[in-house]
């Protein structure tokens, strides 16, 4: 860095800033790369514009030209800085990695992927990032049916980006648990309906460039007992014993186009316009908001 590492954050989120210690390197690059992009997501008056983190030993930081500022983690003693802006021209510590990780992880930390437009996202889902790669759980627990299956959509744009992408998911695994079918020669419609839940394209129009070779990891399980449970009819041979859940583990990968037009994805969104489109009979219809 230029000058020490200008000091970080603000006192309000220092007090955000404080896990169990990573020692390894590969921890701390990870674990830097998400205090940082939560700091963004969080403070975008101190961090605004997304920054790409550089490495020049022993630091990890991303300076903020519109601000002056300097955001930092020193790999020696794995502390977090900040230098610039209110906080002058000597570097201030604010905590240790670690317990800013642990922070962010109790007051939620799904604001910290600027790819993914997570802010509202159910309670339970932890959203982590390594380079390209997100990784989205619910730690083995079970969390109410979202509303929507895309764990990671775009946030929305003020201008545009010229990125399309198009992005492919595919499920490794599913299972429905608390309905069963006990009629013969019937397949299970709701393992079906598992089987299928993600197998999906989309594509999306104007991505921003942290999202355009993307590749997110799922491992989630949802409890579906009120939202699907007493719409199932009382039928011989269908079995329902409550908790209702589904879990899958699936892999979405985004991949650039030239034009979402010209792809075979079923949808299409447009990040700047909020416009959207389905497939209808191989033709694409916009869809009234």
């Amino acid at each position: 860095m230029k000058h020490p590492v200008r000091k970080l954050i603000t006192s309000a989120c220092a007090t955000f800033l404080l896990g169990t210690i990573h020692l390894a390197y590969a921890d701390t690059a990870s674990d830097s790369e998400r205090l940082f992009n939560w700091a963004e997501s969080t403070y975008p008056d101190f961090f605004p514009n997304h920054q790409t983190t550089q490495n020049i030993e022993p630091w990890l930081f991303r300076h903020y030209p519109d601000t002056g500022i300097y955001a930092g983690v020193n790999k020696n003693d794995n502390g977090v800085y900040l230098l610039g802006g209110p906080w002058g021209n000597n570097p201030t510590f604010i905590s240790t990695l670690p317990n800013a990780i642990t922070q962010i992880n109790n007051s939620g930390g799904n604001t910290g992927i600027p790819a993914c437009n997570n802010a509202n996202v159910p309670a339970g889902l932890v959203y982590t990032q390594n380079g390209n790669v997100v990784n989205v759980t619910t730690n083995g627990q079970c969390i109410p049916m979202p509303t929507s299956n895309n764990l990671c959509t775009p946030p929305q744009q003020t201008t545009a980006t010229g990125i399309s992408v198009l992005t492919n998911t595919s499920v490794s695994s599913s299972e429905i648990k608390g309905i069963t079918i006990s009629i013969p020669n019937i397949p299970n419609p709701f393992q079906d309906l598992a089987n299928n839940f993600s197998n999906s394209k989309h594509c999306t129009i104007n991505v921003p460039a942290e999202g355009a070779n993307l590749i997110i990891n799922s491992d989630v399980c949802y409890d579906m007992t009120e939202a699907f449970g007493t719409q199932i009819p009382s039928i011989p041979g269908i079995t329902v014993t409550p908790p209702i859940t589904f879990a899958i583990k699936d892999t979405t990968t985004n991949q650039i186009v030239a034009d979402c037009f010209a792809t075979d994805a079923t949808s299409i969104f447009d990040t700047v316009t909020n416009r959207f489109w389905i497939k209808e009979n191989g033709t694409f219809v916009e869809v009234s908001n």
